[in-house]
């Protein structure tokens, strides 16, 4: 039987997909919009999923969970297969709104590598807070949101695009070594060093 967590990170991660890739495609939505969707959007599952799967819906964000060993290697599995069929089947549905995406793969280069590490370090950053039980639950959305929504900006604000999640980046046909690999470098380091800074506290 499939298990509701696997159905739960796709929903989510289809969701986030989605309303992103909409809003980047869509000439009514100021660019400085979009960080502030894609934050308000996490937010909202996180209440919603966050009980059943923890609300990953990023395959940088499972990757660097399992890094701290917060998620059994069976389980990272299934969130990322969901995560990627999750992303394909959010093209698919843009497809048939006729809602293309105006990115495309970027070749690597290694200052957007960092600017992109980066936002995801502060990303995931915050994400440990929460996950370590030192953020109150009814204030989990809103780190969680709000993490996103700064580590966007520092990678916006560095030259990179702030995708910070490789589904997403495979939605907005940006999915390239650079957008894929530069979160889960980002997202590793965001919790191994929150991990270390309250280890004995």
């Amino acid at each position: 039987m499939l298990s509701m967590k696997y159905i739960a990170e796709f929903i989510g991660t289809f969701a986030l997909a989605f309303v992103v890739l909409a809003a980047a495609a869509s000439t009514s939505v100021l660019p400085l919009a979009i960080p502030v969707i894609a934050g308000l959007t996490l937010a909202l599952f996180v209440y919603t999923i966050g009980p059943v799967s923890g609300c990953h819906i990023n395959p940088a964000v499972t990757i660097g969970q399992l890094s701290i060993g917060s998620i059994k290697l069976q389980d990272a599995v299934g969130y990322l297969i969901a995560q990627a069929l999750a992303a394909l089947a959010a093209i698919m549905v843009a497809k048939f709104f006729m809602i293309t995406s105006p990115l495309t793969p970027s070749v690597f280069d290694s200052h957007i590598f960092a600017a992109e590490a980066l936002g995801a370090f502060f990303f995931n950053f915050g994400i440990a807070a929460v996950v370590a039980g030192k953020v109150a639950k009814e204030f989990s959305g809103v780190v969680v949101g709000g993490s996103l929504l700064f580590g966007i900006l520092v990678a916006s604000l560095t030259g990179a695009a702030g995708i910070l999640n490789p589904a997403v980046a495979l939605a907005l046909n940006a999915a390239s070594v650079l957008y894929l690999t530069a979160p889960v470098v980002g997202a590793v380091l965001g919790v191994q060093a929150y991990t270390y800074l309250t280890a004995k506290h």
